[in-house]
C-alpha cells in the first residue's frame, strides 16, 4: 500500500517529489494499537519515528509521584518520536493512543539511509524539530507566568488552530476532550479548569458539550489571550 498522499501532507516531506515519496512509503511499515495502549514509554529506547494514519495519541510527561503533563493532542497527519531518528538517547516523553490508532512506523536506519540520498530534505527536518523546541518553551513560559484563564484560553486557541473546523456555531475542534484532558494540556487542576471553562460558557464565548469545544467567539477569546 502506497502512503504517498499522506507523507505529502506532512510538513517535512511536503516538498519532496513524488518519486520520493513514493519511495519513503514503502519504507513505511503500520501498527495498530487499541485505545489506552502504549506506543512508548518514557526512558525507552528510540528507534522509530511515527506518524498518524488514523485516531490519535497523545504525548506526555510523567513524574515519579504520579502527575502527568500532557504535551500535544496528535491526529492524522502528526509525526511525533522524531529526536529518535537523530540519536540513540531514551525516549523523553510517554505516547499513549487515545482512540483506536494506525500509525506508520519510519525506522532510524531507513530515515539515515534516505536522507543521505536527499541531504536537502535535511534542513525540513531541522525547521520540524525548531518547531517542536519552541513550542515546549511557550509551555514552560506560560506555565510559569500566565494565570490560569489566559493559559486555558491559549490552549484552546492552540488547538483551534492545529485541527480546528468552522462549524455553525464556531470554530470546532475536532478532539473531544475530558476537563482532566484538558486540565493536564494547560498545566492547571482540574477545578481551575472547569471553573474558567463554566466562565467563558456563561459568557458566550465558548461552547463546552459531551468533550466538544466550540470556539463561539474565537475574536475575544484572541483578546482574552493577549
Amino acid at each position: 500500500m502506497s502512503y504517498s498522499q499522506l507523507l505529502a501532507q506532512i510538513s517535512i516531506f511536503e516538498n519532496l517529489q513524488p518519486d520520493d515519496l513514493e519511495q519513503l512509503s514503502a519504507r513505511l511499515r503500520s501498527r495498530r494499537y487499541a485505545k489506552g495502549e502504549i506506543v512508548f514509554h518514557q526512558g525507552d529506547v528510540g528507534t522509530a519515528l511515527y506518524i498518524v494514519r488514523k485516531g490519535e495519541v497523545a504525548i506526555r510527561l510523567s513524574s515519579d509521584d504520579g502527575k502527568e503533563a500532557i504535551l500535544a493532542l496528535l491526529d492524522r497527519g502528526d509525526f511525533f518520536g522524531e529526536l529518535a531518528l537523530l540519536d540513540d538517547e531514551p525516549r523523553s516523553t510517554d505516547a499513549i493512543a487515545r482512540e483506536e490508532s494506525d500509525l506508520l512506523v519510519l525506522q532510524r536506519e531507513d530515515f539515515r539511509h534516505f536522507l543521505e540520498e536527499r541531504p536537502h530534505l535535511a534542513m525540513k527536518f531541522l525547521s520540524a524539530l525548531t518547531r517542536m523546541v519552541r513550542r515546549v518553551t511557550q509551555l514552560i513560559h506560560d506555565a510559569t507566568f500566565l494565570d490560569a484563564r489566559t493559559r486555558l484560553v491559549r490552549v484552546l486557541l492552540d488547538l483551534a488552530q492545529q485541527q480546528g473546523k468552522p462549524g455553525a456555531a464556531g470554530v470546532v475542534i475536532n478532539q473531544r476532550l475530558t476537563q482532566s484532558e484538558l486540565a493536564n494540556l494547560c498545566g492547571l487542576t482540574r477545578e481551575s479548569t472547569n471553573k474558567w471553562l463554566r466562565f467563558y460558557v456563561r459568557e458566550g464565548l465558548l461552547s463546552y458539550e459531551g468533550g466538544k469545544i466550540t470556539l463561539v467567539k474565537p475574536e475575544r477569546l484572541n483578546q482574552e489571550a493577549e
